[in-house]
């Protein structure tokens, strides 16, 4: 099983995928490796779906920590280009996160639910002895379209060009630098930037305003095993070879003095707010015109092949880039509040 935390395709493709209960004609997508989401047919429409723990850090302060936890849930359904529309939240709160903390916590997910247009419908809340932060309860996201608009992470064709927003290392960057400044030996104007990233974090829009615009091919948010893994699970989903230019992929002011710093390779970190898309040729103007429009980096970085492997491969610069083991910021994270409690 891969390190990563999520289980690796072959545990998947052994233990979980002949195990999924009930077979419905109902299931359009069910669940499957480097897919975000899941799909139900109900009336001729599309149910996207999608499930995620719910982390709130406070130490990055509760309206942020909860606007962050919001948008990873809602991003893998709006990867899939249909807007959520609907939540189902579960808050298994540690007894240290009294009645204000946890109504701050609240207020900021319903208006930022609001302003995107989504109702939460259900839910549970409640204290236990065991839990503790920042894992403090899971979601479910919901949104209903058209079957036919559904942009797949595995629906790459060659002759589709690679474009990158944000860029790699964002969402480890910002939270390190934030949680931890005190153990960086780094500039003041560095850790600054660096800090800046965490407002970097957030997707929902971007995908949303990318499938759009499109042709959008397929997308995927940049989480477990950064932009590395992200363009692994996308090729191989393909069957399709991703030729990438490293020198075409961004890197945002800190990012690149913060991953050298704590030995991280920042194309193997998590970084929420990074969406890889394959855009269809004759899309790539709009796609880039709109989401620059909302004041996003984003760069054409590659183009997709046809794989002669039919198995999915990643070439950068003429290199082969395998898929990370794990993902390097979760030991810095360890090493750096190690470092704090000194």
């Amino acid at each position: 099983m891969s390190e990563l935390g999520k289980i690796d395709r072959q545990f998947f493709e052994e233990r979980i995928a002949p195990n999924l209960g009930a077979d419905r004609e109902d299931v359009v997508l069910g669940p499957s490796h480097g897919v975000d989401f899941g799909v139900l047919e109900i009336g001729g429409r599309a149910l996207v779906t999608a499930t995620d723990p719910v982390s709130i850090p406070p130490a990055l302060g509760l309206e942020r920590a909860a606007r962050f936890a919001l948008d990873l849930i809602l991003a893998d359904v709006a990867v899939s280009g249909v807007p959520p529309s609907h939540l189902s939240i579960c808050f298994t709160l540690p007894e240290a996160m009294d009645d204000e903390a946890f109504a701050t916590v609240w207020e900021t997910i319903h208006e930022e639910c609001a302003d995107l247009g989504v109702a939460v419908v259900t839910g549970h809340t409640a204290r236990y002895a065991d839990p503790s932060h920042p894992w403090v309860g899971a979601a479910t996201a919901m949104g209903v379209g058209d079957r036919d608009a559904i942009v797949r992470p595995d629906g790459a064709r060659p002759g589709d060009r690679l474009l990158l927003t944000t860029g790699p290392a964002v969402e480890s960057v910002g939270l390190l630098s934030t949680l931890f400044p005190e153990q960086l030996a780094l500039p003041d104007d560095v850790i600054a930037d660096a800090q800046e990233r965490l407002e970097d974090v957030y997707c929902v829009r971007d995908a949303l305003t990318a499938a759009a615009a499109g042709p959008v091919t397929a997308m995927h948010d940049v989480t477990e095993g950064g932009l590395a893994g992200a363009a692994n699970e996308m090729a191989a989903g393909a069957g399709a070879r991703f030729e990438i230019d490293r020198e075409a992929v961004p890197l945002r002011p800190g990012v690149a003095e913060v991953c050298e710093h704590l030995e991280i390779d920042p194309w193997a970190a998590t970084s929420c707010g990074s969406l890889l898309l394959a855009v269809d040729p004759d899309g790539v103007g709009a796609v880039r015109e709109a989401l620059e429009d909302r004041g996003t980096v984003v760069a054409e970085i590659g183009r997709v092949d046809a794989d002669p492997r039919a198995g999915g491969t990643v070439v950068v610069d003429g290199d082969v880039l395998e898929h990370p083991r794990v993902d390097p910021s979760w030991d810095a994270h360890a090493r750096l509040a190690e470092s704090a409690t000194r």
